[in-house]
């Protein structure tokens, strides 16, 4: 075992391939928690997106009612400024309102958002970084 000791360093090559595995298992802890924790803000949004879908559905559904009353309002009343009109001025404007929350709705509905990219981008960084560890430790020691 003593042959694997480099001059001037202490720790043996057991300690080094245990601290190893102890890093490693570190690591994978921390990104798997990275992950969850983006999958989460990703799962959120797509909820909030969601809830506005439900709430532009909601408004869609009675500005319709009373726009078909506006319209079975303006054929029974023939011309004139009558009531249907103030129910296509609100109906209008609740169809609006529908319209606009559903549209928001719809456009936080974006699956990228659910990709943990953050845990990605990092798991690709340590590749790169154990990469150039075991360079330069393959370096040394094929130098000495």
């Amino acid at each position: 075992m003593e042959a694997f000791r480099q001059s001037g360093n202490q720790r043996s090559f057991t300690d080094i391939v245990a601290d190893l595995f102890t890093q490693y298992t570190a690591l994978m802890r921390n990104e798997a928690e990275l992950a969850r924790t983006e999958i989460t803000e990703g799962v959120a949004g797509i909820g909030r997106g969601l809830g506005m879908m439900v709430g532009g559905a909601v408004l869609l559904i009675p500005a319709l009612v009373i726009l078909l009353e506006a319209a079975v309002a303006g054929l029974s009343q023939g011309a004139g400024l009558a009531s249907y009109w103030s129910a296509l001025i609100i109906g209008g404007a609740v169809l609006i309102l529908g319209g606009i929350l559903l549209w928001v709705g719809i456009n936080r509905m974006n699956i990228k958002q659910a990709m943990p990219s953050r845990t990605v981008h990092q798991l690709r960084r340590d590749l790169s970084t154990a990469k150039e560890q075991v360079s330069q430790n393959h370096e040394s020691r094929s130098a000495a």
